[in-house]
């Protein structure tokens, strides 16, 4: 989440419009606007009154990384005809060598009948497309994955 979000949700948690945030700081209700549309970012003293106000932790108010963000920007922006011509294995390879070894070391044709049968469920189910499916299986075993890491 952007800071923008962040104050945006902290904001509507505590029950505040814009208008009543910008009185109780002094400011107009366009720099609040600004801000929680991410075109400006408060200053460190306006971060810690926007935390006492809302009631949370500096930390919780500006938890957001700007790493993350930028992904997400360059991904939506990332025609589909791009991401054809990138080799997705070989860019998440360098980052998980497993990804460029693994098909010496397993044998993929005792996975994909059971694999190719939960996409056609998925398909048959729940109407998915076939791209569709495979984003929903991809997303259960990262969600796997992260059940297992927080144990």
């Amino acid at each position: 989440m952007s800071l923008g979000g962040s104050l945006l949700k902290a904001r509507k948690k505590k029950g505040l419009s814009q208008e009543e945030t910008a009185e109780k700081l002094g400011i107009s209700r366009q720099t609040v606007s600004k801000w929680e549309c991410d075109e400006t970012v408060p200053d460190i003293r306006q971060c810690k009154k926007l935390s006492v106000l809302y009631g949370v932790t500096l930390d919780e108010l500006v938890d957001f990384d700007p790493d993350v963000k930028e992904i997400e920007k360059v991904i939506e922006k990332t025609t589909e005809e791009t991401q054809s011509k990138v080799d997705w294995t070989k860019v998440w390879g360098k980052k998980y060598p497993i990804l460029l070894r693994y098909r010496e070391e397993v044998d993929c044709e005792e996975y994909a009948p059971k694999l190719s049968e939960m996409l056609r469920k998925l398909q048959r189910e729940q109407g998915y497309s076939e791209l569709d499916a495979f984003l929903v299986l991809k997303d259960i075993l990262g969600s796997l994955r992260t059940n297992r890491k927080k144990k």
